[in-house]
């Protein structure tokens, strides 16, 4: 549907409805905050079943590897005296880190994903909390891209509907 020179298309209807959706299930569940489900559901939804599971397969894997290397800072960084000095060092290495596996894995879609949850839990958690905070911002991620592939199951795109 067109108003005006503005497309509303029907990706831009499931984007919208998997946000309601992933914010329904976390009010419903009482899991907080849905930031994470709702951003792995819109970055995972695509134009159709097989790209959207390439992208949810590569930000769900991108979210292990990060939280993996955000839970190894965690443990260095509980075990030194010298927070700043070690987060200074520690993380830059850490996203390198991450960067490369994911290139050589061939997961390229994912390590947009694995550097930001990496740096979400390395630079904004509290150290005994981390690793149960790794785990949920995993479990929200398979949670979005549930919902975006779900959504792309049941309200598939025609085949002249694709957009980007």
């Amino acid at each position: 549907m067109n108003i005006g020179q503005f497309r509303i298309g029907m990706r831009t209807i499931k984007s919208s409805l998997a946000v309601m959706i992933c914010i329904l299930l976390f009010y419903f569940f009482n899991r907080g905050d849905a930031m994470i489900a709702a951003l792995a559901a819109v970055f995972s939804l695509r134009q159709d079943m097989p790209t959207t599971i390439t992208f949810a397969r590569s930000r769900v894997l991108g979210n292990i590897i990060g939280g993996a290397a955000a839970l190894f800072y965690v443990f260095i960084q509980n075990m030194v005296q010298h927070h700043t000095l070690t987060e200074l060092l520690l993380v830059p290495l850490a996203v390198a880190f991450v960067i490369i596996l994911s290139d050589g894995i061939n997961n390229h879609a994912g390590i947009i994903s694995a550097v930001a949850t990496l740096l979400l839990i390395s630079l904004d958690s509290e150290g005994d909390k981390s690793f149960v905070f790794a785990l949920q911002r995993i479990l929200d991620t398979f949670i979005g891209t549930l919902v975006a592939i779900g959504l792309n199951y049941f309200l598939p795109l025609a085949p002249t509907q694709t957009e980007e």
